[in-house]
């Protein structure tokens, strides 16, 4: 029977293929749009990103898929998977991915969202051979080459340059990744980069070996017992994320309901560019038992900190952590691993059917204490060499509803909870509801749990979200979630409260025409002015709004218009901003176009509006837009074969409002911007 079924799927394939985006090359500007609906600074996008685009060029197995992964795509709800989990059990592995389009739940609109995310690999091809030989015959691999220049030059480049502010090297920033990989086997990989200004080395002695970042690493997966290995680097996400967190965590979005849960899918291989966010050593999962899953790791690295000497004590101290991966100048070449840190981790996971409970054990240590400089903030930052978290994290799911929590503990110090409840009510409205409550004193330096700081610490929270499924051309959802700071913030100085709430309508009257507003307000206090040493605060009030279309004129031609436009709020000022833009994208071929005109007017920073744009395949750009001016970009894309690409992408800035265009060392004398990017993929 089921024979019977792969032939009509195939046959089916071949009717709707004019319709499908090729899987690998599949445009992300909607899922990043519709998972990604607000932006805020705070938050590492690049990252978040970064795991999708990793998922896109090396998708899952169908028939290895855990229930964990899916819930890292977000745009499942808890209805269609265990909907798609349970016909896997009932009637075997999956023949093809278009098996999905007969499992209730999954219309046309969510097949076409999952479809790039996942494969169905043949198990009599590959798997009989040696590991060296699945390596070196694997087809899903990519070598990527890219280099990134701006043409005018920066006050850093400049020879007249106090030396201070002078940058190293020259201003090409040059990027190389190698990635082979199988579903459910093995991943080896390695990635480099040199930012703009920093200058290629070779002294082994002070840890350069040509480009500044180099990462590598070698997962093993399903191994008997051994259900996952990697040594080099990696990230790490148990629980929710309050002790170990990576970027597979989003929050708050229009999607309101299946993001503000933290996916307990274990250790990962690290591939983005950010240098501060990952572990490098060795990490393994070994099943003690058919439900006891033992995970172990073990990381030891050097990090970028501002080094303080104290000539009378003769202790070394570090006063703040840097994080922006940059080595240009003297004084950020100085501060270049100046400090090792050491992790220690350990985690008990036992899972019956929909049970998925387990501890977590944490430890890092510095080898130079750190030591702040005090302020009236941040009296309960972390202070000292070294920190222990605990935890213990349980999810449960009943039919439709599911249940998961985090308490963490610091020892000697606070304590933090993250818990919620998603549900699917009925096959049209989803909701969720999260409290959190993370103490002053909670410190953890890999956490990524939900919360509206940067950092799970000193807030409390409450947030429910819904989204509702009309039928195929209308939906809507939204969010609201009230927040305190027990305690005093960066540009806060007073315990405070405050207020987000999101509302967001589509329509999509065809297939070729899809449509949406969305309206959002964020009420958070903020410093005024200090007058004798006292703090005036006031709530700061930003309201966006977008009108947002695409339309697809044939399967060739595309295109989008949109507004956005917000306004902030501040004491008795008040300020605006706007942004209007049309996309434009045309393949032919091997060859695609895509292009954007956009003005833009802003009274302030504090009106920026982050915009995706589309870019080289595994690159990401999503600036602020700020200013008075116009913004266009260009891409182009090429297939030269089989096995190379080529893109060439030119961003292109104009302002009207002023003369110059950055600060300090990243001054541009002139009120125009013109950057380049080439990347070349070669798959081997």
């Amino acid at each position: 029977m089921k024979g019977v079924i792969f032939l009509s799927l195939v046959l089916l394939s071949f009717a709707i293929k004019a319709q499908i985006t090729p899987r690998r090359e599949v445009d992300l500007q909607r899922l990043v749009d519709e998972i990604l609906a607000t932006q805020d600074e705070d938050f590492n996008y690049e990252d978040l990103y970064e795991n999708f685009a990793q998922l896109l060029s090396n998708p899952v197995d169908l028939n290895l898929v855990r229930k964990e992964q899916l819930q890292s795509l977000f745009f499942l709800n808890e209805m269609q998977i265990q909907a798609l989990l349970e016909y896997r059990d009932k009637a075997g592995p999956f023949l093809s991915i278009y098996e999905l389009q007969n499992i209730p739940g999954i219309n046309r609109d969510t097949f076409m969202r999952l479809m790039p995310f996942i494969t169905v690999s043949d198990p009599t091809t590959g798997l009989n051979r040696s590991f060296l030989n699945r390596v070196l015959n694997e087809n899903n691999n990519y070598l990527i080459f890219r280099i990134d220049r701006t043409l005018e030059e920066k006050r850093g480049y400049k020879t007249d340059t106090p030396p201070a502010s002078q940058y190293a090297g020259s201003p090409d920033r040059i990027y190389t990744r190698f990635r082979t990989s199988r579903p459910g086997d093995f991943s080896l990989g390695f990635t480099t980069e040199k930012d703009a200004g920093e200058k290629l080395r070779w002294a082994p002695s002070r840890k350069h070996y040509g480009p500044d970042f180099i990462s590598l690493h070698a997962q093993i997966l399903n191994k008997g017992k051994f259900k996952n290995l990697i040594a080099g680097d990696y990230q790490a996400q148990f629980g929710q994320g309050l002790i170990l967190g990576s970027a597979f965590g989003i929050g708050k979005s229009a999607e309101a309901v299946t993001t503000i849960r933290r996916p307990n899918i274990g250790f990962m291989p690290y591939t983005s560019l950010y240098e501060a966010g990952y572990f490098r050593g060795a990490a393994v999962s070994y099943a003690a038992h058919k439900r006891i899953i033992i995970h172990g790791m073990f990381s030891s690295r050097w990090r970028d900190g501002t080094l303080q000497s104290d000539s009378i004590s003769e202790v070394n101290t570090i006063s703040s952590l840097n994080e922006t991966g940059l080595h240009r100048t003297p004084n950020e070449i100085a501060n270049r691993n100046s400090l090792q840190e050491k992790n220690l981790a350990g985690v008990i996971n036992y899972k019956y059917k929909t049970l998925d409970a387990g501890l977590v054990l944490h430890h890092t240590k510095f080898n130079f204490p750190i030591v702040k400089s005090p302020m009236v903030y941040n009296q309960f930052y972390f202070q000292g060499d070294q920190n222990t978290n605990g935890s213990i994290f349980l999810n449960y799911t009943y039919r439709n509803l599911t249940f998961f929590s985090e308490t963490a503990h610091t020892f000697t110090q606070g304590a933090a909870v993250s818990a919620g409840i998603i549900g699917s009510l009925t096959s049209s409205l989803d909701v969720s509801v999260h409290y959190r409550n993370f103490a002053r004193n909670y410190q953890s330096f890999y956490s990524n749990a939900l919360a509206e700081s940067s950092a799970p610490q000193n807030e409390r929270g409450l947030y429910w979200g819904w989204k509702y499924t009309v039928n195929k051309m209308y939906s809507f959802s939204g969010y609201f979630d009230l927040f305190q700071f027990p305690w005093l913030r960066f540009r806060s100085y007073a315990p405070s409260q405050g207020h987000e709430w999101l509302l967001r309508a589509n329509y999509k009257p065809s297939r070729n025409i899809t449509m949406f507003i969305q309206a959002t307000e964020e009420s958070k206090v903020r410093n005024l002015s200090t007058e004798s040493n006292t703090y005036l605060t006031a709530p700061g009030v930003r309201r966006n709004y977008w009108i947002n279309i695409d339309y697809v004129i044939d399967p060739q031609l595309t295109f989008r218009t949109r507004a956005q436009f917000n306004t902030y709020e501040l004491g008795s000022t008040a300020t605006r901003g706007m942004v209007i833009l049309q996309d434009i994208t045309w393949s032919h071929r091997k060859f695609s176009v895509s292009g954007r005109y956009a003005l833009i007017d802003t009274d302030s920073y504090d009106n920026r509006l982050y915009v995706y744009e589309k870019d080289v395949w595994l690159a990401f750009s999503f600036p602020p837009y700020s200013g008075v001016g116009v913004r266009n970009y260009i891409l182009l894309h090429y297939s030269v074969s089989k096995k190379i690409d080529v893109w060439f992408r030119w961003a292109y800035q104009r302002y009207i409002d002023r003369s110059t265009i950055g600060s300090g060392s990243e001054t541009i004398e002139g009120n125009i911007k013109n950057d380049l990017r080439f990347q070349t993929r070669i798959r081997i």
